[in-house]
């Protein structure tokens, strides 16, 4: 039997891109053809995708990874690679997601909300794309940009029109089940629901007419007792479930044998509430006195509903009072704001340098990683595309800045170099320094030709 799960883990992989193509256009009769390497595919993205049609997390219990496809690599005749496929995972509306540390990062409380949990790579140029009148015969490409991996947590918070609130073994559970067609496991000690119940109730203002009424979803919440504000018996398990609820009904035990009055009962219920989110308090709620068929004579506190499950005594009443509120609160709330569907996106990460250690840097984001992925930097032109690339994004500035000295390593993901200040080949090791300085020096004097190139 199916399980309710208010909270889960998500492992998502997007998909990587693919690699550009290093081609040359090879046809009888066409003489140096020239670079024709197609680009690579991007990889596909996973999203979260908040669904009415989903009750609870129970499928990330066991399946908890999710990956969209990778994106094809390109081929000759400038043809590119497909984008991969992305993925759409629907979870219910209300869930949280937040980071391993706790962080949250977005609230899909909407049906249609969704959000971006992990981009796909960008797949990488192929040799077509270096085409200058500099450089006539690029022998290299772009590697594809792997898809970002994550671990998230994921939790649940009911959104329910009425929320059941009340200690243990009070009747909450045999409430719904009179109200709605839920079937939720009713004993007669504390404790029996250990998950929320949720059933759909459907009040007719007139007698026989479905269709002129109210529907609405009553959540029945398993019991709090004092200090649940604080985690006791689960009380935050509990409680982030009433979060979200438009009415609160508050469920009194009325029996004759009660051991805390329903008046003491109250005041812990609602301190309790108050305690964990304030605005609870400020809520539309609805007192009930449950089980009053046994005590009789038992006084009700001012403003309590009288109610009995088994002679269905007060429930009538109760609903409509229900469908009321409810009624009232989606007005209040359709005036307050109208939704539309929102589509939550990572902010996109900055280039930054940190220090490692003495004389060692590491430059940071994802913008920088792509600028020296290539699959061959051992290729002069490659790596003259490196440096113009790291110059766009201000890496020279930056380090320059944060206190790099001339011959400092510099790591950028899997790239490592010796860094110079000189702007003619900063990001250049030593050697590849002299090189490029000697070449700029003959290239002043007129002198720049074959014996430049017998080196």
């Amino acid at each position: 039997m199916s399980a309710f799960v208010d909270s889960a883990q998500l492992h998502a992989k997007a998909g990587d891109g693919g690699a550009g193509c290093v081609s040359f256009r090879r046809e009888a009769h066409v003489a140096k053809g020239g670079p024709d390497g197609g680009d690579g595919g991007r990889g596909g993205d996973v999203w979260l995708v908040a669904d009415h049609n989903q009750a609870s997390l129970l499928g990330f219990r066991d399946h908890p990874f999710k990956r969209a496809t990778d994106g094809e690599n390109g081929t000759s005749k400038r043809q590119h690679g497909a984008r991969g496929v992305d993925i759409f995972v629907p979870v219910p509306v209300g869930t949280v997601v937040t980071t391993t540390d706790g962080e949250v990062l977005v609230d899909l409380a909407n049906a249609g909300d969704r959000w971006r949990a992990a981009e796909g790579g960008l797949g990488g140029s192929g040799n077509a794309r270096f085409l200058s009148n500099q450089r006539r015969a690029p022998a290299f490409a772009e590697q594809g940009e792997y898809g970002e991996e994550h671990w998230f947590n994921l939790e649940l918070k009911l959104r329910a029109d009425v929320a059941l609130i009340g200690f243990p073994n009070v009747g909450k559970t045999t409430l719904i089940s009179q109200i709605s067609k839920a079937r939720p496991k009713i004993a007669d000690y504390p404790f029996t629901t250990l998950v929320p119940n949720l059933g759909v109730v459907r009040f007719a203002s007139r007698p026989g007419r479905s269709d002129n009424g109210t529907e609405f979803v009553v959540a029945d919440i398993p019991g709090l007792i004092e200090g649940a504000a604080e985690g006791r018996g689960l009380g935050h398990d509990f409680l982030k479930h009433v979060e979200y609820a438009r009415v609160l009904c508050v469920m009194l035990d009325m029996a004759p044998d009660v051991v805390i009055s329903p008046e003491e009962q109250m005041i812990v219920l609602l301190r309790e509430l108050g305690d964990y989110q304030p605005d609870m308090l400020d809520r539309p709620r609805i007192i009930v006195g449950s089980r009053a068929d046994l005590g009789p004579d038992t006084p009700l506190p001012e403003g309590v509903m009288p109610m009995s499950s088994v002679t269905r005594e007060g429930i009538p009443a109760l609903t409509a009072k229900m469908a009321e509120l409810v009624d009232q609160a989606r007005r209040d709330a359709k005036v307050a704001e109208s939704h539309e569907v929102v589509i939550h996106r990572p902010v996109v990460d900055t280039v930054r340098v940190e220090r490692i250690r003495q004389n060692e840097w590491a430059v940071f984001g994802r913008s920088a990683y792509r600028a020296v992925r290539f699959q061959d930097l051992t290729n002069d032109e490659a790596l003259a595309e490196v440096v113009r690339r790291l110059k766009d994004l201000g890496v020279d500035r930056l380090l320059s800045r944060a206190g790099a000295q001339d011959g400092d390593l510099v790591t950028i993901g899997q790239l490592s170099f010796e860094w110079f200040r000189d702007a003619t080949a900063a990001g250049l090791d030593r050697g590849e320094h002299h090189r490029a300085t000697r070449r700029e020096r003959l290239a002043r004097q007129g002198k720049l030709g074959d014996e430049f190139d017998d080196e």
